[in-house]
């Protein structure tokens, strides 16, 4: 099994999500003996936003023609030669994180992520496993007041359910700043989600 790794989170080894992320790693390592693992930190290492020029590259199937293209290519290739993408995603500002943003635009690729066979968009990624690690620094619940500007793991549902992915599992940390002992609890429950996962 290829394991795809990506964090995203600007705090390093104060992030939550990276201890998220790396423990699912861990665990579907476990259960998967042999796995391969490749790691990826946008934060220290982000793609190119796309631009005009290497947006129709991309949807053009062309050689990669300059280094930002050739990056956005390596990226997609990682996503499509994964088995398990396990995904570190804190909430900033409601929403992901600008490098991981940048990530996700590189995968809409028509043609190799999704088409529009038949008039209507398909996704080409239903074979994958996406395990997002979730960290919030409030709560954003459905029956939370601040419900309204959860647009952080509704866009990832939205995003990867567009691709075709059927097996999408969050394992979240909620409301992770709001004192010592309630990220403590927030912590140990997500890690007790990390321990129930199945291998895929």
């Amino acid at each position: 099994m290829n394991i795809l790794h990506i964090d995203s989170s600007i705090l390093e080894d104060q992030s939550v999500s990276r201890k998220l992320s790396a423990a699912i790693v861990s665990r579907l390592s476990a259960l998967t003996p042999g796995a391969n693992v490749i790691y990826r930190d946008l934060n220290r290492e982000p793609l190119p936003q796309l631009s005009t020029a290497n947006a129709h590259a991309l949807d053009a199937s062309a050689p990669a023609g300059n280094d930002e293209v050739r990056a956005l290519n390596a990226a997609l290739a990682q996503v499509l030669a994964a088995d398990a993408i396990v995904i570190g995603a804190p909430m900033y500002n409601f929403s992901v994180p600008a490098p991981l943003k940048a990530w996700l635009d590189a995968l809409a690729v028509p043609g190799k992520t999704f088409s529009y066979d038949g008039g209507a968009p398909q996704g080409l990624l239903g074979a994958k496993r996406v395990i997002v690690a979730s960290s919030r620094g409030g709560v954003y619940a459905p029956e939370s007041p601040m419900a309204a500007l959860e647009h952080h793991e509704n866009y990832l549902r939205a995003f990867f359910g567009f691709l075709g992915v059927t097996r999408l599992e969050f394992v979240r940390a909620e409301g992770v700043r709001l004192g010592a002992e309630h990220a403590e609890r927030a912590v140990a429950g997500a890690l007790e989600q990390v321990g129930q996962l199945r291998a895929a």
